[in-house]
């Protein structure tokens, strides 16, 4: 969600908390890194109890711990919580490609195809902010094909150590033409209705990041709380 039309339609705390939760999953705040209430309202220009209620916000979703000696700190990236938020996406998701497969017209079809040519030419121009937002628009055009946004948004609210393990790995591996390709063959299978194929492509990709969890660990020990 842009952080600018949550100012504009939302409230202040909903720009604090999109805002910094933004830089929390891009790595702008990094894992062990000190914020206070007073730094975050200077700098957003907001007084200082929407930044509270943000904080609390955003400790409610384990990316913030607020601890009376330290402070305020971004948390490292729990495994756990990252293991149980790719179950949820594997299971919930495998579910929604076989269903895909049947409920998508052209014109969402479209726009699966138009996504990926955007990806692609993220891998040319080297942009991972923009190939994690295609990547997340790629899935939320299969939820919103099945009619299951309010499914989609709720994933959303539980994948946040997840997504920011995902994030990792983009910027340790510039490799994300497998990625991409991944995202062409879940296209593929949805556009010839061939639910099987469709399902475990999907359960393998959701995989990705898993089996690469110990290398980024080895490679950004202050990231991770175990």
């Amino acid at each position: 969600m842009s952080t600018t039309n949550t100012r504009i339609n939302g409230s202040t705390r909903d720009f604090v908390y999109y805002t910094l939760k933004d830089q929390i999953i891009n790595l702008e705040l990094e894992p062990g890194t000190k914020i206070s209430e007073k730094e975050v309202s200077e700098k957003l220009k907001v007084s200082r109890t929407p930044v509270r209620e943000a904080f609390l916000k955003l400790a409610q979703e384990d990316l913030l711990g607020v601890f009376p000696q330290s402070g305020t700190i971004v948390t490292q990236i729990d495994l756990s919580l990252v293991e149980e938020g790719r179950f949820i996406r594997e299971n919930i998701e495998k579910a929604i490609v076989r269903e895909a497969c049947e409920a998508l017209d052209d014109d969402q079809l479209f726009q699966l195809e138009t996504n990926i040519r955007l990806q692609e030419l993220c891998l040319e121009k080297e942009s991972h902010h923009k190939l994690f937002e295609l990547d997340d628009e790629f899935h939320k055009i299969l939820f919103e094909g099945c009619n299951k946004i309010r499914t989609w948004n709720m994933i959303r609210q539980m994948n946040s150590h997840f997504d920011r393990l995902r994030m990792l790995r983009l910027v340790a591996d510039h490799n994300w033409s497998v990625l991409v390709a991944q995202h062409k063959e879940i296209f593929h299978f949805i556009s010839d209705k061939k639910r099987d194929e469709a399902e475990a492509s999907m359960a393998l990709h959701l995989k990705l990041v898993d089996l690469e969890k110990g290398k980024l660990k080895e490679q950004y020990p202050g990231f991770f709380n175990e």
